[in-house]
């Protein structure tokens, strides 16, 4: 009888933020379309080293299992990605899994990322409406503007673009392309159109859109395709536009 296929995984355990980080390897049964999330629901099911020292399940996030919630967002060889897209059969072995180095660490695989929801709320990435009353029906959003804006309603929120951004580190608080984007989104829109001018002062702030270098790893590391760097650039030149101009109409 021939022996049955394993899957080796190698995973960064740290139980804090200040507790010393460590590698624990697991040996799992393969099974066909197997992805990363199967592989840390083996391990808690039978939370057994490859060299037989029992150890803790796994702490990580995750939800739908569809790359649509973005919680399941991580380093995976090294490179920044969904777990639940992350097929077993395309990744060299062993996996290295390791939580993302630009979020504050929680436990294991889990980082706080808080930061991007700040961000959202500096840049105020909505569109206020009085729901008091009865606003009638909305503007009409063109064909070319729903196009235009549809890719970029599709961002999750993992935190990819962060963690490949050289310009996300300690000496700074760069919003990150993920932000800009969702600028970009609400203010093509007929009515967020009504705050343009806030979000363009937000992101003219410290940590704002003049921190960009164009490394444009974001726009590889995002999952969805989402075009971050046009994004970023048709920002940019909407900010310098303000930034030269605004006091025509201040």
């Amino acid at each position: 009888m021939s022996e049955t296929k394993q899957v080796i995984v190698k995973v960064k355990r740290q139980a804090g933020p200040k507790e010393v980080a460590r590698w624990e390897e697991f040996s799992l049964r393969w099974r066909p379309s197997m992805n990363v999330i199967i592989c840390l629901r083996d391990i808690a099911e039978n939370p057994v080293t490859r060299d037989g020292k029992k150890t803790t399940p796994i702490s990580y996030d995750s939800n739908c299992l569809e790359e649509i919630c973005g919680s399941c967002a991580m380093l995976i060889n090294g490179r920044a990605r969904m777990a639940c897209s992350a097929l077993v059969d395309q990744l060299e072995q062993p996996i290295r899994i390791e939580a993302m180095s630009k979020f504050p660490l929680v436990r294991d695989l889990i980082v706080d990322r808080q930061f991007m929801f700040e961000s959202l709320k500096r840049v105020k990435a909505w569109i206020p409406i009085d729901g008091t009353y009865n606003l009638g029906e909305g503007p009409r959003v063109s064909p070319e503007i729903q196009g235009k804006g549809y890719p970029l309603s599709n961002c999750i929120t993992c935190g990819n673009c962060l963690e490949v951004c050289p310009q996300v580190n300690e000496n700074n608080q760069f919003v990150g392309a993920a932000i800009i984007s969702q600028v970009r989104l609400f203010n093509m829109h007929p009515t967020g159109a009504m705050n343009k001018s806030e979000r363009l002062s937000a992101l003219m702030g410290p940590g704002g859109i003049q921190e960009c270098a164009n490394a444009q790893n974001c726009v590889h590391a995002c999952p969805k395709g989402i075009p971050l760097t046009e994004s970023i650039a048709e920002v940019n030149r909407d900010a310098w536009k303000q930034a030269l101009l605004g006091w025509l109409v201040g």
